[in-house]
């Protein structure tokens, strides 16, 4: 897994993700293509079931491989959030600091009932291809 160099970067793109997530508690989200970097911003989650909590989960599937002037053992799989309760009507903040997914890094998660949980994710593409 190569380790692009975000300072020699050809295009930066923003964007956004939505997901209604599926019972599928291992449903693929995103793959990091190569080449790229994805710098997710902010994550939430929000509850649209007017009744029951729900509980979501998602990580980061191929991990451990570390970047340039880094060795890391450990985890392949890491979670951002596992099981954690969502109030029905409630929106839960995942993460609102940076997340940099490397190449070939895979995000993968769901929730206990499908179609309860809509996850929002706020993101830049680094392109040094």
């Amino acid at each position: 897994m190569a380790n692009p160099n975000i300072v020699a970067v050809t295009n930066i793109l923003g964007g956004n993700l939505g997901f209604n997530l599926s019972s599928s508690a291992t449903a693929t989200l995103l793959t990091v293509a190569a080449d790229k970097i994805l710098k997710i911003n902010r994550i939430t989650v929000a509850n649209v079931d007017g009744t029951n909590a729900a509980d979501v989960s998602l990580f980061v599937d191929g991990m451990g491989n570390g970047t340039t002037g880094i060795t890391a053992t450990g985890s392949a799989t890491v979670y951002l959030a596992k099981t954690v309760s969502v109030p029905a009507d409630a929106t839960l903040v995942i993460s609102d600091t940076p997340i940099y997914l490397m190449e070939g890094d895979i995000l993968k998660g769901g929730a206990n009932a499908a179609s309860d949980l809509d996850l929002f994710i706020s993101y830049e593409v680094l392109d040094d291809a």
